[in-house]
């Protein structure tokens, strides 16, 4: 594949993309959104479509697409042989059509071409290949080449064969990249028919991206399997914390779950009750810290009517709620020493008093605690009963942090964006090489929790369904992730924001000069004054 120097650094730029989005995201489906959508910003893609062959039904549909409508999408079936998409699935050979409105075997079966003129379009189409079976296609409209697609001038014959020759390859090797994950998807459709015979080899084909030693692909495995459905992740340290409770869920000990603020203690605790033979029963989480003292024995372990002011009748506590089931006590570590007494009866004999009340009552329960402080420092200082630590401390669960588990950082970013997309009636559909780059290199001393906040924030702000840094908080904008000196002026911080702003401008509008000022509200002058004060290379953006 010959493709010159200033070229090649955006081949690899889109490569080193696709290969992220393959690495970082769980979800097939977004996965495949993810990579047409960078394809787009990287290639003057009009439309690509991903199809995908069922074998049982012997139908050649549309799997994912950027460009089309859904319903467009919906129209996409094709046989093998049918069209340029059935030709390529029958034959295995890639398909090229220098101008679709000269293609008499063209069949926009979409119907999506009917929006805009086909003059002046071509049409490339590759086979994506499992082993040597093809299981799909990869395509995309793009515009005539031309020597150069900003001036308008026409290639000669053999400039035309040779980038159309280079865009083959490159279609050639996303789609060898892509080819498991759309595996995947064949068999997902396969099986979701329920036609695929029991012997069909394919049946354990492994559903996973990674391909490593065997310790690897068994961690991946049962991350898949046993993964707790309310905890996002698969990162080696949070594998751990997978078999600690698949361990610990069908017994009856109590657990002390350790970790720091925001990494995700309730989950745990909430994964191991719904995982135990109490699932059916109350799951009650009460925080230590949240109340003043005065109040927390009546949460707790109730009172009778006429204890304290105030208390017109009697009250179940929290204890009581929760009997045959589960109490998360969060922040362990703030409850006192009379309390910690309380506790501690609790724990070795099962019974206890309302406050005011004199009669003994009996519970059925497990008690998971949780804290994010030093225990054993706790017991130095006199502030926690050593009885009741060792009481705890039966089967300790240590959360890592968000900066140990950088392999999810991602994968719990996507699932953000979803859930307040859908809160906040947005469109977000990817995150910016460089913010990706920022929260990788961040060190989230508010771990998940603080992350949560960070996408929710990024994805309001964000007006191009896409996030960006500078839609990142201050705290994300350092010298390590921005590259613009901690102790930098003002000007040299919003030097940066400017600077980013304008590089995806010039990606958005594939180099164009004039449509990047436009989105960004200057003129072509101040565009042109900005962008040699910053030395960028504007023509690296161009297809």
């Amino acid at each position: 594949m010959r493709i010159p120097v200033s070229e090649k650094t955006k081949t690899l730029s889109l490569l080193a993309e696709v290969s992220r989005a393959l690495n970082y995201t769980k979800d097939i489906n977004k996965v495949l959104r993810d990579i047409l959508s960078i394809m787009s910003e990287h290639m003057n893609m009009i439309r690509g479509v991903i199809t995908i062959l069922n074998r049982d039904t012997n139908e050649i549909v549309i799997n994912e697409s950027f460009g089309l409508t859904e319903e467009e999408q919906a129209r996409g079936r094709y046989m093998p042989g049918e069209g340029i998409i059935g030709n390529v699935v029958k034959t295995g050979k890639s398909r090229v059509v220098p101008r679709i409105d000269e293609e008499p075997q063209f069949l926009d079966r979409t119907g999506s071409r009917n929006r805009i003129s086909t003059e002046n379009l071509c049409f490339v189409c590759v086979p994506i290949k499992a082993d040597s079976e093809v299981i799909g296609t990869l395509s995309t409209d793009r515009p005539v080449f031309t020597d150069d697609n900003h001036t308008g001038n026409t290639p000669n014959q053999l400039q035309e064969e040779e980038s159309i020759e280079e865009l083959v390859d490159l279609l050639s090797i996303i789609a060898a990249m892509i080819s498991q994950a759309v595996r995947i998807k064949q068999l997902d459709q396969e099986e979701r028919q329920g036609e695929i015979p029991n012997g069909s080899p394919d049946r354990h084909e492994p559903f996973s991206f990674y391909r490593g030693d065997v310790h690897e692909i068994d961690d991946e495995l049962y991350s898949a399997q046993h993964r707790p459905a309310n905890i996002i992740g698969s990162s080696k340290a949070m594998i751990a914390v997978f078999r600690m409770i698949d361990k610990i869920a069908p017994t009856n000990a109590t657990a002390l779950i350790l970790g720091e603020s925001g990494v995700g203690k309730e989950l745990v605790a909430s994964a191991i009750h719904y995982k135990s033979h109490r699932a059916e029963k109350p799951f009650i989480k009460f925080n230590c810290a949240a109340l003043p003292e005065s109040i927390i024995e009546s949460e707790l372990f109730g009172h009778e009517k006429g204890s304290f002011t105030g208390a017109t009748a009697n009250r179940q506590g929290r204890f009581e709620l929760a009997d045959g089931g589960t109490i998360f006590l969060d922040e362990i570590g703030e409850l006192t020493l009379p309390v910690q007494a309380k506790l501690l009866r609790i724990l070795q004999e099962k019974e206890f008093e309302r406050v005011g009340g004199s009669k003994t009552l009996k519970t059925d329960i497990r008690v998971i605690a949780a804290t994010n402080r030093d225990l054993e420092d706790e017991i130095e200082n006199g502030k926690f009963r050593e009885d009741l630590y060792y009481r705890l401390n039966i089967f300790p669960i240590t959360v890592p942090p968000l900066r140990e588990r950088k392999a999810d950082i991602l994968v719990l970013a996507d699932y953000f964006v979803e859930k307040y997309n859908a809160l906040n009636f947005k469109g977000v559909r990817r995150i910016s090489t460089r913010a990706i780059d920022m929260f990788m290199r961040y060190h989230w001393p508010g771990n998940v929790r603080e992350l949560e906040n960070c996408i929710e924030r990024a994805v309001i702000l964000s007006e191009d369904n896409v996030i960006h840094g500078y839609h990142l908080p201050p705290t994300l904008q350092t010298a390590e992730s921005s590259g613009t000196p901690a102790s930098g002026s003002l000007q040299q911080r919003l030097d940066a924001i400017e600077h980013e702003m304008i590089i995806e401008a010039l990606k958005r509008t594939k180099g164009n000069m004039a449509k990047a000022a436009m989105q960004l509200g200057l003129t072509e002058r101040v565009m042109g004054l900005r962008v040699k004060k910053f030395g960028i290379d504007y023509k690296k953006y161009r297809p």
